[in-house]
């Protein structure tokens, strides 16, 4: 089951999140996202436990607890919605074709 977890202070370490869950069962992976460009923490992560039983009593047991003084949310991660993709390159006026 893939976890997700939420308002993580920024000084958390992918190591710190797989201990927060290996209390509960295996942890297969542990994962702290962060911003490509300063690769600092965004403040989320993502735990992945290979026991679906093992998972469900580490969400229920840990979300909304404390961690260096902020309260966590750990649920079930969903899947990823589909955004649109937009083109960085056009211009802010590319409905318009008349040059300037």
């Amino acid at each position: 089951m893939n976890i997700y977890v939420s308002n993580l202070s920024f000084n958390v370490q992918d190591d710190d999140l797989r201990g927060f869950f290996e209390g509960y069962g295996e942890v297969a992976s542990a994962k702290i996202i962060t911003d490509k460009f300063t690769n600092k923490s965004r403040g989320f992560g993502f735990v992945e436990m290979s026991n679906d039983a093992e998972a469900a009593k580490a969400i229920a047991e840990l979300n909304g607890g404390m961690v260096e003084g902020r309260t966590i949310s750990v649920t079930e991660a969903r899947p990823r919605e589909e955004r649109p993709r937009t083109d960085n390159k056009r211009s802010f006026n590319s409905n318009n074709n008349n040059r300037w």
